[in-house]
């Protein structure tokens, strides 16, 4: 048999035909239409290589294959039902999860961190398992459940995934500890004589959508450093005259960092959690989202 070719809606009807012995009996039980029904009782027959269920007098009869079938595959379901009856009141001081969140490297940073901490303090075996963001993999991804759930910008996340609005980002302008030529109120002027590090997350690019707005107000600034990642800038701003436009997120409570307003409207981004069908009534991964939820409704995470 090729259990590739299983799922488990298949044999909730298998187990449901073989009780009822009918199929629109079958197809009033699960909520589903007839043909449906018997689109997946034909999908039954090829993976057990039998007919599983013959027409009668009345109704339907059992073949001799299927009734050796029943008792280990309601044994099965029981099993799985047990599982998914125990999530559902999930205490997280005790509960035993691994779940896996895709994210990039400033999400990591800005939200996950805070994450792992708090469940350390409320979930302690909870376990975590940070991957790349791929935003073209992420579907297969979790349809196969290799992540559980992603962070990132709504409008890149695939159509056929849940999706829940966390926060609205923006960017501030940061420089060290009593920096020489970083205050309040600065002009455009000011700003753009400033020495910057900015991020290029394809690499190596000096010019962002920031450059083109000076460029419309009559200015240029000095790119003297361009990042491959967020997470180096803090550090480098901390122990530099360079300063950087970076999200509010990222450095706060940062040491040795100021924050400053830019002289200019620069637009910011939202951030929203993205997640699979498949473990949309898991309540174990439904309650770490509503932790995502309730910190990032205190501003910033």
């Amino acid at each position: 048999m090729d259990t590739k070719r299983l799922d488990l809606n298949l044999l909730i009807t298998l187990e449901t035909l073989l009780v009822e012995c009918s199929v629109t009996k079958a197809a009033y039980r699960l909520h589903l239409s007839q043909p449906a029904v018997s689109a997946q009782l034909a999908r039954l027959r090829q993976v057990f290589d039998d007919p599983l269920l013959i027409p009668a007098q009345r109704g339907m009869t059992p073949t001799a294959k299927a009734i050796e079938l029943i008792d280990p595959l309601r044994q099965a379901l029981d099993q799985v039902r047990g599982t998914l009856a125990a999530h559902r009141n999930i205490d997280p001081s005790t509960a035993e999860l691994t779940f896996s969140v895709a994210c990039t490297d400033y999400l990591q940073a800005a939200v996950v961190m805070p994450l792992i901490t708090e469940l350390q303090r409320r979930a302690p075996k909870v376990r975590v398992a940070i991957r790349y963001l791929d935003p073209r993999e992420l579907e297969g991804q979790m349809a196969r459940g290799d992540v559980d759930l992603a962070l990132m910008t709504p409008h890149v996340a695939p159509p056929s995934l849940r999706t829940r609005h966390l926060f609205d980002e923006r960017y501030v302008l940061i420089g060290r500890t009593h920096h020489p030529r970083l205050r309040k109120g600065m002009s455009v002027k000011q700003f753009a004589q400033l020495d910057y590090v900015v991020v290029s997350l394809g690499g190596g690019a000096f010019e962002t959508p920031v450059d083109d707005v000076l460029t419309a107000l009559g200015h240029k600034r000095n790119v003297v450093v361009s990042a491959a990642s967020f997470l180096l800038v803090p550090e480098l701003v901390a122990h530099s005259d360079f300063v950087a436009l970076v999200p509010e997120r990222l450095v706060h409570q940062r040491q040795n960092i100021e924050q400053f307003e830019c002289p200019f409207p620069v637009e910011g981004f939202p951030i929203a959690m993205v997640w699979h069908e498949r473990s949309h009534g898991h309540s174990g991964l439904r309650w770490i989202r509503e932790v995502l939820v309730a910190m990032a409704s205190e501003r910033p995470i």
